[in-house]
């Protein structure tokens, strides 16, 4: 039986899509990003890593190198590394697709891939 459907906390990096250009999740999960809900582009990996940990919020980028590093260090966040060549439909889709299926808890403290062939 899958999971009961969780609303997941997300912040969007700052190479991310607007969030209005992401329908589906935009719609369904609560929602920030970085940049153009906190005007705070161009901040450094650990800031934003600090503000999705005091708010809770998985982290969603494209900037996996870093973050994956920072992934583990606390259990109020999490980040799912998301590879490059989306268009803003199939992110939304797949993201929707990928979070719909997950636990409350399932990012938390981890890094998590999601790329297209998944």
């Amino acid at each position: 039986m899958p999971p009961k459907f969780y609303k997941h906390k997300l912040l969007l990096d700052e190479g991310i899509f607007p969030r209005q250009s992401l329908r589906r999740i935009n719609s369904r999960y609560n929602i920030k990003h970085i940049k153009h809900d906190f005007n705070k582009g161009g901040i450094k990996d650990r800031e934003v890593y600090e503000i999705a940990s005091v708010q809770k919020r998985i982290i969603i980028t494209y900037n996996i190198d870093d973050f994956r590093k920072l992934a583990v260090q606390s259990k109020n966040t999490g980040v799912i590394g998301v590879t490059y060549g989306f268009t803003p439909d199939q992110l939304d889709t797949k993201l929707n697709s990928f979070l719909s299926k997950s636990s409350e808890t399932k990012f938390y403290g981890k890094y998590t891939p999601l790329s297209h062939n998944e």
